[in-house]
């Protein structure tokens, strides 16, 4: 174990051991089982010097002009194209993602630092001429100062660069808490930035566990925390960040529901079911985990579901030609064998079982098959929890009134899609639905980055949602400003009653 390299931390543009250098996690590969290398787990003094880097260098990168910023951001998303085989081989390594995945990753997440880019038009204020008498008014935004991002292992470099570039062109300096399990993806990113130029302590990287999130929310010199999770450490994140007088925005769990009804092509919803329950292991916030077949479309869905599933190639995600990689961790995959014996004996019907598989040569990795569950009910711990790995649940109803209920009555909010050749019924699904990201025929409807991300109930707390319009929202503050420049021999029109218009 001594023999495996070690991630540092990333603070003041340089990689530092830290202060508690006995503290150390094992990173595995998830398709062999065996640990690949160690990752730091910061103290608190850690994330002190962190933040303390960040607060100095605020004070400057909030004062560069927006321009030097921007061009920052283009820089670093040519780094991104040139590192992007790089990012996706370290991804995929760790997460056991399939290399395609892991350069779709890439791509998605870059497509924020291409909206970054162009933040001059995004920080555009307002101007009113002559509100009153001789009187203008106009508005601007500022950046908050510092800011950190906690985020989870399912992608590694995509939803941390949700946060980032955003938070850094709007002129906050950032801290980021990668996952522990994920932790190469984030080392590289703080590598480009410098080679993008971005001044020493805008950009630092603490590895760790619970002992980092909470000196981040506990830290009086953090004005904002972005997070995104499981729903109870949402919670905690919102709760505890709120609690100290931060903005935040914590993206919770999900429990997503496709809806197909009668009137649907049913090979083209199966092709698309398939590749959204079960890509990347079914490790995704907007998977889809519950199908909805409604009314005649079940017997027929679930058998055309069932071809392509069997089908699948399942393998170590560097291997050409797999679909589909192991799950994080053993704890996953032992968690995700539990839920289908309990749907099985609750009276569900397995139809495929991935229970069992077992990818020559990598026996010790940590690999379910893709499994898919037909007859299930809303009592069955098998809808109710969020599974996180490569089950699909179809329940069955008999009217899209009885669908959208069972969607509504769902605690989480994240996303849902419908299919059909109907307009009138995507008019109404979408209307209908409280959920906060909706796919008409398109399943998982992930938000281009000129739009924001974020679902409702469980599966978000805070008012923003994440980058697009809402991320330059909520990375920033705005001040109003009225403004009366009167001659000199002007008589005054001061009083004590309350001012209004002239």
């Amino acid at each position: 174990m001594s023999d495996l390299p070690v991630h540092d931390h990333w603070i003041d543009g340089r990689p530092t051991a830290g202060t508690d250098q006995q503290r150390l996690g094992d990173v595995f590969d998830p398709a062999t089982g065996q640990a690949r290398s160690r990752v730091r787990l910061a103290g608190v003094a850690d994330v002190d010097a962190a933040v303390a880097a960040a607060r100095a260098a605020a004070t400057t990168w909030s004062e560069t002009s927006v321009t030097a910023r921007s061009r920052v951001m283009f820089t670093f998303r040519e780094l991104l194209v040139q590192h992007e085989d790089e990012l996706a081989a370290v991804i995929s390594a760790e997460h056991g993602k399939t290399l395609d995945d892991a350069r779709g990753e890439v791509v998605r997440g870059r497509e924020v630092v291409e909206f970054a880019c162009g933040i001059p038009q995004l920080l555009k204020g307002d101007f009113n001429d002559q509100v009153s008498a001789g009187v203008d008014s106009h508005s601007f935004r500022q950046p908050l100062g510092v800011v950190a991002g906690i985020t989870p292992f399912n992608f590694p470099i995509m939803v941390p660069l949700w946060m980032h570039p955003v938070a850094i062109a709007c002129g906050n300096t950032f801290v980021l808490k990668p996952s522990e399990r994920v932790p190469g993806a984030s080392d590289l990113v703080a590598r480009l930035y410098q080679q993008a130029g971005l001044p020493d302590g805008v950009f630092n990287v603490v590895h760790g566990d619970k002992v980092a999130v909470d000196a981040l929310l506990e830290h009086p010199d953090v004005d904002a925390v972005s997070f995104v999770g499981s729903t109870p450490i949402a919670r905690h994140v919102h709760e505890g960040a709120s609690r100290t007088g931060k903005r935040v925005q914590a993206l919770g769990g999900a429990k997503n529901h496709a809806v197909v009804m009668p009137d649907a092509d049913l090979d083209f919803a199966a092709d698309h079911i398939v590749a959204a329950g079960y890509g990347s292991a079914g490790q995704r916030c907007m998977a889809i985990s519950a199908v909805v077949a409604v009314g005649p479309a079940a017997d027929t869905l679930v058998d055309k579901i069932r071809e392509r599933t069997v089908d699948l190639t399942v393998g170590p995600g560097s291997r050409a030609g797999v679909d589909m990689g192991p799950v994080i961790t053993r704890a996953s995959r032992d968690r995700i064998v539990d839920f289908v014996g309990q749907a099985e004996d609750a009276g569900a019907k397995v139809v495929v079982d991935g229970r069992d598989l077992v990818v020559e040569g990598h026996e010790g990795g940590f690999f379910v098959g893709p499994t898919l569950v037909d007859h299930a009910t809303t009592e069955m711990s098998v809808y109710t929890d969020e599974i996180f790995g490569p089950l699909l649940t179809v329940l069955r109803v008999a009217t899209l009134d009885e669908a959208i209920e069972l969607i509504n009555a769902n605690p989480f909010g994240n996303g849902t899609a419908v299919f059909t050749s109907s307009g009138e019924v995507g008019r109404s699904f979408q209307r209908r639905v409280k959920v906060g990201m909706i796919g008409v025929n398109v399943p998982v409807p992930v938000p281009m980055a000129f739009h924001s991300f974020g679902g409702w109930k469980d599966s978000m707390f805070g008012d923003h949602h994440m980058h697009g319009p809402e991320g330059v929202r909520f990375y920033t503050q705005a001040k109003v400003v009225t403004t009366r420049w009167p001659h000199v021999s002007e008589e005054s029109l001061a009083q004590l009653n309350f001012p209004t218009a002239q």
